[in-house]
């Protein structure tokens, strides 16, 4: 495990239960992605995680899909959002920033090239959900010989692996909290909180939860499960919400707000 990295200091020194926001880059334009950033941080995020938006996701839900249409249309890729994190950083942006992407693009990119890019840019680290744990060695490697952290994802699927995965993990261990695609959900089964109590029992570093979160009321029921959540498809519904609002000149500010009284609603349950 990697120690004193940006990420894993974030996950640690957390003041209240950590709290990793999930944007989209590109939608609904690449200004306003470096705009929710920074409104995000405002509202006490720890660590951002910056999705990258593709074509052939593996569990993004509709939301999240319709989110990564409208930044493809915005011509958004993985080099153009790795790009955003100078600006945010030059506009006052001092959390970690985490790139989740899927593995094709930064095949596409090279993975040396992605990585020396991230590093460059002022990344902190990537998730990648779909290139299995076991086949993810190389990806480690790069990304910790430029002293970023490969963030590892566990779900209720892992079986036999999760002491592996969890005892094994950098920066914070993202778990799926719930079978399924992001979104929205009204409540969790009770076998996800026993699942999660697990995980947090092999875990090494702080442990996130996240799929489904939606609600100051489920943020609550999580309190002393695990060590902090991570919420996405929220946040991108009420982006969405407010597509109209971004557009105009005269009430993005107030969009903005919108996002951020919402997510300081979840910090503060």
């Amino acid at each position: 495990m990697m120690e004193g990295t940006m990420v894993q200091k974030a996950a640690e020194q957390a003041e209240y239960p950590l709290f990793i926001p999930f944007i989209m880059a590109g939608d609904p334009d690449p200004e306003t992605t470096i705009d929710l950033a920074l409104k995000l941080e405002e509202a006490g995020a720890h660590i951002l995680e910056l999705g990258i938006p593709y074509s052939d996701p593996l569990a993004d839900g509709p939301l999240l899909q319709r989110s990564a249409s409208r930044a493809l249309q915005n011509e958004m890729s993985l080099r153009r959002a790795v790009e955003l994190i100078p600006f945010m950083r030059q506009r006052g942006l001092t959390i970690p920033v985490i790139a989740f992407t899927y593995y094709n693009p930064v095949l596409q990119m090279g993975e040396k090239y992605f990585f020396d890019q991230l590093k460059e840019n002022g990344g902190d680290g990537v998730l990648i959900p779909d290139l299995p744990y076991e086949e993810s060695r190389d990806i480690h490697n790069m990304a910790a010989a430029r002293g970023l952290v490969n963030i590892t994802l566990v779900a209720p699927t892992s079986g036999g692996r999760i002491e592996k995965l969890a005892g094994e993990a950098e920066g914070f261990l993202y778990c799926v909290s719930s079978l399924g695609v992001t979104g929205t959900r009204d409540s969790f089964p009770p076998e996800a909180y026993s699942f999660i109590e697990k995980v947090k029992k092999n875990s090494s570093v702080p442990v996130a939860a996240g799929f489904g979160i939606s609600t100051p009321a489920q943020v609550k029921s999580l309190d002393g499960v695990c060590d902090g959540v991570i919420v996405g498809s929220a946040i991108m519904k009420k982006v969405e919400e407010n597509l109209e609002r971004f557009k105009n000149p005269e009430e993005k500010s107030n969009a903005l707000d919108a996002v951020k009284s919402f997510v300081s609603s979840l910090i503060s349950s």
